[in-house]
């Protein structure tokens, strides 16, 4: 049970987790996958906030829900008698429910770069793949749910709000949404384009274009070696290659190094 006597901050909160836990800063840090110290700065009031990623890490760490660390922060405490949440618990992906309250964890399915060829035979997979939270979109929860990161400038001008290179990107699997979300102008998707049968392969950020007779993927840059990709009929593109929709972009995930 959740003592909240003089439980009036971030700091207050944190102290008072630990000692029901019995556990460390520096144990607690480790297991929310967070700077050595970063827990231990809130105790002693260097840190008195949290965002981003970093809350449902924090939340990890303390064994508690992501909506406990904002109540906190925001001076208010779990309701009384109410017992820790493990909604942001990632060890099991049994734990992980379609919610729209929690974050989930989405792990980085690599980068979107304009104009990158990869043989498919230098693709590797990463050792860990980093991720990144969000929630679930609520409209498909069974879908699933991709991150990529942007690399370079093609979208560098798209308005409102431009994509810039480091940005990282929530999206959902086209494949897995197809049937019930029609394409139309100006949605914001993950492209890939293969070449020579299949063993290059470049995936990028682009924003659709629907005309009767074709669809165009358009970057929005102030670079203008950046072209747009015409699909015409088909999915086979005016310059040879094969162009898929893999995923499209839910929003963009902006972090600060704290």
């Amino acid at each position: 049970m959740w003592d909240i006597s003089n439980m009036s901050s971030l700091k207050d909160f944190v102290t008072a987790r630990l000692k029901q836990l019995d556990r460390n800063p520096f144990e607690a840090a480790r297991t929310g996958s967070l700077e050595r110290s970063f827990v231990n700065d809130i105790l002693i009031g260097k840190k008195q906030s949290v965002q981003g990623a970093n809350i449902a890490k924090l939340a990890l760490a303390l064994d508690c829900a992501a909506t406990d660390i904002v109540a906190a922060m925001a001076g208010r405490a779990p309701a009384l008698g109410a017992e820790p949440s493990r909604a942001n618990d990632i060890s099991s992906a049994s734990e992980i429910r379609p919610t729209t309250e929690s974050l989930i964890p989405i792990k980085v399915a690599g980068k979107l770069k304009a104009g990158d060829f990869i043989a498919i035979e230098d693709l590797g997979d990463w050792d860990e793949p980093e991720v990144i939270y969000d929630r679930r979109d609520p409209r498909f929860p069974d879908a699933r749910h991709m991150a990529f990161e942007v690399d370079g400038d093609s979208m560098n001008a798209l308005k409102p709000r431009p994509i810039m290179s480091g940005d990282r990107l929530s999206a959902i699997s086209y494949e897995d949404v197809a049937d019930r979300l029609p394409l139309r102008d100006g949605m914001i998707v993950a492209v890939e384009r293969t070449r020579h049968g299949g063993l290059e392969r470049e995936w990028s950020v682009k924003q659709l274009e629907i005309y009767e007779d074709r669809v165009e993927f358009h970057p929005r840059s102030t670079n203008p070696r950046h072209k747009p990709i015409v699909v015409v009929r088909d999915n086979n593109a005016d310059d040879g290659t094969k162009v898929e929709i893999i995923a499209i972009i839910r929003r963009l995930v902006a972090e600060f190094n704290l």
